[in-house]
This record gives structure tokens, C-alpha cells and sequence, in this order.
């Protein structure tokens, strides 16, 4: 028996005397999203404009260099589930972080950066104390107010040595637990024995302390310090995005037809998963119902989506575009193509992280060196009679004036100078020693799509197609997302057609679009079979297998063929042949079909190529190249081609690329032209050799600085001067770079 009873939604909410009942706030939650497409400062604000208008939002701030957007809500009235649904309708795809990790990576960097404003704040407040003492006041001074300066720089310097040196002595304290010797010792150990010295000289009453130069020194350091830490930071960040892809929550359906959503991480082999249409997939399966699209972009790097159906393999990572699809799991999670691939970078890039950079081949052997000459000094000087605090600060003279600054600036200030130029000719450079391993480079290997190509199909016979067919099919592409209808549209736009979107039309997913028209019959828009143009005799084979796609008016007339190409870039073929020419081995590699990556590479001028190659097996290809001796520079753009760029000796990405293959290249092309990567692999070869050049200044540097330092000719303050002046001749020298004209 069923009984029919009329409920006030609100009565479960007041109180007897009718009084609205309170209801407890919720505690606001708060979600870190990676959003893959937020590439411009426009991008960022139409995210966070369409958060703030959606309920339940309570803040929200985007961030564009990291491609994030941090959350604020409450939980009774939305959840992470619809923000990302919110997004998505906006056209934004976003993956959940974990809110843990993010913090984790960013932990380093504010604690470097703490470390900075300390040594920053404490120098110049020491200097504003020093400087009356060292400007040639010191003997129209009172020893009393002299010995509160002192005393007061030491109440300064102490706990910000202590503090902000903190990264330098812990370094120094595991490379000598290790029974070796690195760049922090010395740095440590002068760093002590000035603050030390200096010390006792205050408690002493003398004139000469240092606390200036030790607080400077470590300011200075510091600023290196902290901006390699960023760099490293930035790749791990972009990591924790790649992971956010393999996030989320998917429904999967019980054997009783009942559906539940889980998060993917807890899907299993054998599962059967619900994927609706503009969902991410979660696992690797088989398609078990529906028909749709796939956008397997981020795989293969192909632009063109895949029609798959019954029996047709997916994989975690693709985008089912154009109609839901039951898929049963084959593998998840750690097991799927896309963890594979990821592991496969990482494996990539342990490989890579082992060059020796030729700075640390250097210190290898100039860290012995310094303190053996600040030992033999002091004890020089003890043997002789001079007195053992004469002998200390004429061995902290030695260790600082043979502190290995220039000889830490040889490579980085050149670095910032090319990539400073690059940057004005659009090209960014992303890793610290990508400019030295691509002067090393003598074969350039390029993917096709969106690498040498465009990466955007578009119409190749429009001067054959009328303009009232191809204003009829655009009507009908208005409706698809699919590439082929966008580049109908778009040549229908750049032709001056005036376009009506097409009402009621209906899709059919891997088949195409119809309408049917009042007056009777329909048209279609479609691939041949949906055109009838396979029954069709008076079309030709050839013809027949030269389009993609068909355009058949209402009422039984003839079929229109349109045929597309991803046309290589402008200046593709003028690369290829300036890179020849000059000595380069150029070689194509590419997971597209034979006939496509043919057809690029001899439009190209390419005469070694590849067709259908997977992730691995484009690593695979690299380790042939490198076994016969080449050094090779990978140029892609896709998922697919991030470990391969991570295991070329150097790698290079266009702007279009997805973010993990950006990461994993040591540069960033901007536009759509090729030709700056023969401007890059020029500045490299110079910015190899200027870089040898400032070895050579800091050589002959320490090669006079340092025995006036031993002789007693030099004071810690003298020492520190010189120092710097070391640092800003090797800058001086790389400057050059930004002005100098280069040839390949």
C-alpha cells in the first residue's frame, strides 16, 4: 500500500515554534586541479570568473606557469567531481592533485627563499655598519663606538650564518660523512672561520672583522642556489600533472546493471566502466558496448581521433569524444599504457641525469686543492713566526679569494646570455645544461604531427568543391567537434561563406552527421560508407580511398569528396635543408601510417623515416643511432614522445606540445616556424666555447690571485672584493653572447 503525503521541504528545517533551523557550517574544503589547457593569462581568468559564479565556491586562485588552480569550497553544495565538470563545460580539461604532493615540492623552495630574505635583510644592515669602518673613518672613531659596530654587526651576522648557511653546511656535512670533498666545503669552512675569526677579533677589541663578507657570501650563493631548486621543482610539478591524468573517478557498472562511482585508482582488471562522452578513460580494455570517437592525442600524438567500437581496444589516457561507451578494464591503474610510459621516462631521465657537467668535473679536482692551500698556508705562516691569528686570517683569505664562484659562474652566466637571446628569437630553454649537451649534437631526429607537420588537418581540394557544397556541409559541421568538420568550417570561414548552423542534426558516432530536410530525403556529412559512396559505381577507387570525407545533398545527388593533409610546416623543408647542409644527419620518426610519414618525409627532404612507432620502439631507434656513435637531438611533441625526448642526448619540443613532453625537452620553440632550431643549436655550439673561456679567466684568476693571497698581501675583506670581481668578468665575458652574430 502506497500512501501519498504532501512534505514541506522546509519542515525538516524549523523548530517547533516555526523558527528556521540552523544549520552548522560545514568546515570549507579546499582542491588542487591540474588544468592542461590553461596556456594564457585569458585562460586563467575565464577559470576562475566561471568558478566564482558557480555555488558553493568560496575562493579561487589559478596558476598559470603551473598550469593549477587552487579551490576553496563548501562541501554541502558542491564537490570536486562538479568543479571539474564546471571546467569541463568551459572547455578547460582539469585532473585532481593530491593536495600533499603539492606542498611537498614547494616545501624546498620557500625554505631557500626564507633562507635569502634573511642573508639579503642581514647584509645590507651589516654593510650600513661596516662601511663607516672600512671608508677610512675608522681612526677619526671612538674605540667604543667602533666595538658597538662590530658587536652589533656580530649580534646580526651569528644567527644569520647560522641560519641562512644552513644548505651549505649540511651539504658540506654529508659529502664529508661520504669521505669526499664538494664545492660546500670550502664555502663551509670559510664561512665558519670568518664568522669565527671575527668574533674573537670583537671580543678582542681589534679593528680587523668580517662579518660583512661572510653574510654577503652567503647571500649571494644562496641566489644560485635557489633558482636551481626552482628549476627542480617546476619538472616535479609537471610529474604530479601527468599523474592527475591517470585521477579522477569513473562509474563502473555492477553485474545487476546498478551503477557505482569509484575512484581509478581503486579500478581492477575485469571491471566494467561507464566512459560518457568528453570523459577521460581510466584503464586499458576493451570496448564492450556504444560506438564513439577516440582522441588518442595524448598516446599515439596522433590529432586525428580514432572511430572505435565492439572488440576495439582503448587505453587509459584517451578521450572518448562523440558517444558513451562501456569498456571492460584489461589493465588499470600502475599496469595501463600510460603508467608505462611514464616509466619510461623516468627511467629516461635517471639516464640523463648522470651527465657530468663540466663545472663538477672541475670542482672534482679544485676542492682538494683549496684546502690544501689554505692548510699549507697556515702552517707556512706558523712555521715563520707570524703567530697563529695572523696565519688564520691569511689562510680565510685563501679559502675565500679561492672560493669557486667564477668557476660556478663560467656556465651559468653564459646560459642566462643564450637564453636570454633565444628567448627573443622564441625559444625557451627549460633545463640548466640543455645548451651543453646540444652542442654535442650531430643527428636531429623529428616526429611528424605537430612536429614537422601543423598538427591540424586541413582541406586540400576546396578550389574543386562549389561554394554552395561547402557552405551546405559547414551548416552540417557546425554540430561535430571532430577534426575533419572543424577544417570544413574553417575553410568555409576563410572562403567569406556565409554559414547557417544546420538545425536537428544528429551525429553518429565513427559514421558522421545528417539531417533530414523538410521537403523529403536527407543530407550527410561522413565518412563513404555513411554516404553511400562505397555502393556508388560512377565513383573511382582511387578517388573513392584519396578522401576522408563526403558530402551528399539531399535528394540523391552526386557525393563531394574532401580531401585533407597536415601540411608541414612553412619553413620545414628550408630546415631540413640548411641542417643537411651543414653536416647534420636528419631522420623522421613517427607513429602515423607508412603512407603519411612517407609522403612528410619526401615534402621534406628527409630520406631516413619510420612508420608506426611506439614510445619504445622510438627509444629503441635512439639507442641504434647512439650506438653507432651518433649524438642525437629529438624534436616531438606528444605524450608519446616524452620518454624518447628524455632519452635523446638533447630534445626539443614546439609550443603546441603537451606539458610532460615540454618538461621532458630541454627547450621550448614558440610559433609556428622551424627555423629557430638551427639559431638554438648555433648558440649552443658558442655558448660551449665562451664557457671554456671563462674556465680559462677563472684559471688565471686563482692562478695570480691566489699566491698574493698566501703571500699575506691580501685581507679577507681584499679577498671577498676580488671574489666578486672574478664573478663580474666571467658575466662581462658572457654578455657578449646577446650581441654576437652566429652562423650554424
Amino acid at each position: 500500500m502506497a500512501f501519498a503525503v504532501d512534505i514541506d521541504p522546509g519542515a525538516a528545517e524549523r523548530t517547533a515554534t516555526g523558527e528556521p533551523l540552523e544549520r552548522p557550517q560545514a568546515k570549507p574544503e579546499s582542491a588542487v586541479l591540474a588544468i592542461e589547457n590553461m596556456n594564457c593569462g585569458g585562460c586563467m581568468r575565464k577559470i576562475e570568473r566561471v568558478l566564482e559564479d558557480a555555488p558553493g565556491i568560496a575562493s579561487v586562485r589559478a596558476n598559470l606557469s603551473a598550469k593549477r588552480v587552487t579551490v576553496a569550497f563548501d562541501p554541502q553544495n558542491t564537490g570536486t567531481e562538479t568543479i571539474i565538470q564546471t571546467l569541463a563545460e568551459a572547455g578547460f580539461r582539469a585532473a585532481n592533485l593530491a593536495h600533499n604532493n603539492l606542498d611537498d615540492s614547494n616545501r624546498a623552495d620557500r625554505d631557500l627563499l626564507r633562507r635569502l630574505a634573511v642573508a639579503g635583510f642581514a647584509a645590507a644592515n651589516i654593510m650600513l655598519l661596516s662601511v663607516s669602518v672600512w671608508a677610512g673613518l675608522a681612526s677619526d672613531m671612538d674605540a667604543e663606538i667602533q666595538s658597538l659596530f662590530h658587536w652589533l654587526s656580530a649580534l646580526i651576522a651569528i644567527p644569520t650564518v647560522a641560519y641562512s648557511g644552513q644548505p651549505f653546511f649540511r651539504s658540506a656535512a654529508t659529502a664529508l660523512n661520504a669521505w669526499r670533498l664538494n664545492m660546500d666545503v670550502p664555502i663551509s669552512l670559510a664561512l665558519l672561520l670568518a664568522t669565527g675569526m671575527s668574533l674573537v677579533q670583537t671580543m678582542r677589541g681589534t679593528e680587523h672583522v668580517y662579518f660583512d663578507a661572510s653574510v654577503s657570501l652567503v647571500f649571494f650563493l644562496l641566489i644560485g642556489r635557489y633558482l636551481d631548486q626552482s628549476l627542480r621543482s617546476r619538472a616535479k610539478g609537471a610529474a604530479q600533472n601527468l599523474i592527475g591524468m591517470k585521477s579522477g573517478w569513473a562509474t563502473v557498472v555492477a553485474d545487476d546493471g546498478t551503477t557505482e562511482r569509484l575512484p581509478a585508482r581503486a579500478l581492477l582488471p575485469g571491471m566494467r566502466v561507464l566512459v560518457a562522452a568528453g570523459e577521460r578513460i581510466f584503464v586499458d580494455g576493451v570496448i564492450q558496448s556504444g560506438r564513439t570517437d577516440i582522441d588518442e592525442q595524448l598516446i599515439t600524438g596522433e590529432s586525428v581521433p580514432r572511430s572505435a567500437g565492439h572488440g576495439d581496444q582503448v587505453f587509459a589516457g584517451t578521450v572518448c569524444l562523440t558517444a558513451p561507451i562501456e569498456v571492460k578494464a584489461t589493465a588499470a591503474d600502475n599496469d595501463t599504457l600510460l603508467a608505462e610510459i611514464t616509466r619510461l621516462m623516468e627511467t629516461a631521465e635517471q639516464n640523463k641525469g648522470r651527465y657530468v657537467r663540466l663545472a663538477d668535473k672541475a670542482a672534482a679536482f679544485y676542492a682538494p686543492v683549496v684546502h690544501t692551500l689554505g692548510l699549507v698556508t697556515f702552517l707556512a705562516w706558523m712555521w715563520v713566526g707570524a703567530g697563529w691569528e695572523a696565519a688564520l686570517i691569511t689562510a680565510i683569505s685563501v679559502l675565500i679569494i679561492t672560493c669557486p664562484c667564477a668557476l660556478a659562474l663560467a656556465v651559468p652566466a653564459v646560459q642566462v646570455a643564450a637564453t636570454s637571446r633565444l628567448f627573443n628569437r622564441g625559444v625557451i630553454m627549460t633545463a640548466a645544461d640543455g645548451l651543453e649537451r646540444l652542442s654535442e649534437i650531430d643527428t636531429i631526429v623529428f616526429d611528424k604531427t605537430g612536429t614537422l607537420t601543423k598538427g591540424t588537418p586541413e582541406l586540400m581540394n576546396g578550389d574543386e568543391i562549389s561554394e554552395e557544397t561547402l557552405s551546405a556541409a559547414a551548416a552540417l559541421a557546425t554540430k561535430s567537434r571532430h577534426p575533419y568538420a572543424q577544417a570544413v568550417l574553417r575553410a568555409a570561414e576563410a572562403s567569406g561563406l556565409r554559414i547557417v548552423p544546420a538545425d536537428e542534426v544528429i551525429e553518429t558516432p565513427g559514421a558522421g552527421l545528417t539531417r533530414r530536410i523538410s521537403g523529403g530525403g536527407e543530407e550527410r556529412l561522413g565518412s563513404a560508407d555513411w554516404c553511400g559512396v562505397d555502393r556508388d559505381p560512377s565513383v573511382a577507387d582511387d578517388a573513392r580511398a584519396a578522401a576522408s570525407l563526403w558530402y551528399r545533398p539531399a535528394g540523391g545527388g552526386a557525393a563531394t569528396a574532401f580531401r585533407f593533409v597536415d601540411a608541414l610546416r612553412a619553413d620545414a623543408a628550408d630546415t631540413v635543408e640548411a641542417l643537411r647542409s651543414t653536416g647534420f644527419g636528419v631522420v623522421l620518426l613517427s607513429g602515423d601510417q607508412e603512407a603519411a610519414v612517407k609522403s612528410a618525409a619526401a615534402t621534406a627532404g628527409i630520406e631516413d623515416w619510420f612508420a608506426r612507432q611506439r614510445p619504445d620502439e622510438k627509444i629503441g631507434q635512439l639507442k641504434r643511432l647512439e650506438a653507432e656513435g651518433r649524438c642525437v637531438l629529438m624534436v616531438g611533441d606528444g605524450l608519446n614522445d616524452a620518454p624518447a625526448l628524455a632519452a635523446a642526448h638533447a630534445s626539443i619540443s614546439p609550443a603546441s606540445a603537451v606539458e610532460v613532453s615540454q618538461i621532458a625537452s630541454d627547450g621550448i620553440i614558440q610559433g609556428l616556424r622551424l627555423a629557430p632550431l638551427t639559431e638554438t643549436i648555433a648558440v649552443a655550439r658558442r655558448t660551449r666555447r665562451m664557457s671554456l673561456q671563462n674556465f680559462a679567466i677563472a684559471a688565471t684568476y686563482n692562478a695570480i690571485c691566489i699566491p698574493l693571497a698566501m703571500a699575506g698581501f691580501v685581507t679577507p675583506l681584499i679577498a671577498a672584493i676580488a671574489m666578486s670581481a672574478s664573478s663580474i668578468v666571467v658575466t662581462a665575458n658572457a654578455l657578449r653572447l646577446t650581441t654576437a652574430k652566429l652562423k650554424l
